[in-house]
């Protein structure tokens, strides 16, 4: 089958053929996969950041049919329309919280922008998907395929600050974790969300659902913040991480976090979900332990707001039935986002136009 492959060389992709998966072990399912997707967590392998062992099949975003099952999954069948989340499912009842294990990070699980794809504890990890007339538009599909990562990651960021309905929020990142983030607060009944970035493009399409866009490059996203809102906003989210950048365009490891402790008010809260991984060099990630451990920040401002703070990795399979429920019912369309609809041969150049920020979220459909 045709896959996108790192070989372990930062801002180089390639497509290759590879083996096909087939079923490992009897609680497996091979999907063939219609739809995948890159998203700004396959730049940080991308940039020689993070990742496993080279080479590997790239990404964690993906739609399509089962085609094969083990025989010991019970609730799937061949034909049936799934969402493959970003994650698999333990295998076990987990009496101590355990790492996620990723797909299209270097992972034996593989990854997602290939043709099929094997999902282990399949009856636990895949997201059954309605099958209706509207299932071959293309756009339904793409709504439903953010359910397995950014848009449960951006409606978790949100869950992280503590949001409650009339509140107001400030999403620091306009990409499409970030637009999906201003989008579920809006959903859910915020009273002002404000969308902070430096791209056009991304803060146009912020307005276009009723945020109100900030350019960090026009001046000091806070102040231009506390203009509507005197005495803060009630919440604040990080959806940008690791590769923050300040106005000048250089890296500035936690501006971002200074940024909302400045600008939520008085027993307010924060959500981190932008990435901060860092991991020691490898073949994979040359420049992994570039990224910071420590990021210095005003802990009396902090406290003396008596701000609540919540950070990590989501789970999408948690939110995803509720999600898909918002979808199939026409209440959400979460792809909005798009920029593009490209081949599996046409990704490479997509991967380079995402990182210089030309696409919002890029989809690739297959056969």
């Amino acid at each position: 089958m045709q896959a996108l492959v790192y070989n372990g060389t930062p801002y180089n992709v390639t497509i290759a053929n590879v083996s096909r998966p087939t079923i490992q072990n009897h609680t497996d399912a091979v999907v063939r996969i219609t739809t995948s997707a890159i998203c700004g967590s396959d730049l940080h392998f991308y940039h020689g950041l993070m990742g496993g062992t080279p080479p590997y099949v790239v990404g964690h975003e993906a739609i399509g049919y089962v085609s094969e099952v083990g025989d010991a999954v019970s609730s799937l069948s061949v034909g049936d329309y799934v969402v493959i989340p970003d994650n698999a499912a333990a295998g076990h009842l987990e009496m101590v919280p355990e790492a996620l294990d990723s797909f299209g990070g270097g992972t034996e699980l593989g990854g997602l922008q290939a043709e099929y794809a094997r999902v282990p504890f399949a009856d636990d990890s895949l997201i059954p998907v309605p099958l209706t007339h509207e299932t071959t538009n293309s756009s339904i599909e793409c709504d439903y395929l953010t359910t397995g990562d950014i848009f449960a990651t951006g409606w978790s960021a949100i869950d992280y600050s503590g949001f409650q309905p009339g509140d107001t929020v400030a999403v620091f990142g306009a990409g499409p974790v970030g637009l999906l983030a201003a989008y579920s607060a809006l959903l859910r009944g915020a009273s002002n969300v404000y969308s902070v970035d430096r791209e056009p493009m991304r803060l146009e399409r912020a307005a276009s659902i009723g945020a109100i866009p900030i350019n960090f490059n026009e001046s000091d996203p806070v102040q231009q913040i506390m203009k509507h809102e005197p005495n803060g906003v009630t919440r604040a989210v990080d959806c940008v991480g690791m590769e923050a950048v300040n106005a000048r365009g250089e890296s500035e490891e936690g501006i971002i976090l200074r940024n909302m402790i400045n600008v939520v008010a008085q027993n307010g809260g924060i959500g981190q979900i932008g990435v901060y991984m860092r991991q020691e060099t490898s073949p994979a990630a040359p420049l992994g332990d570039s990224i910071p451990q420590n990021v210095p920040f005003a802990i009396s401002d902090f406290f003396l707001k008596h701000l609540r703070y919540e950070a990590g990795i989501v789970d999408p399979k948690v939110l995803a039935p509720q999600l898909v429920e918002l979808i199939s019912a026409g209440r959400a369309r979460p792809s909005f986002i798009s920029t593009a609809e490209i081949r599996i041969d046409e990704v490479p150049r997509y991967y380079e136009r995402f990182d210089r920020k030309e696409e919002i979220k890029v989809y690739i459909h297959f056969p």
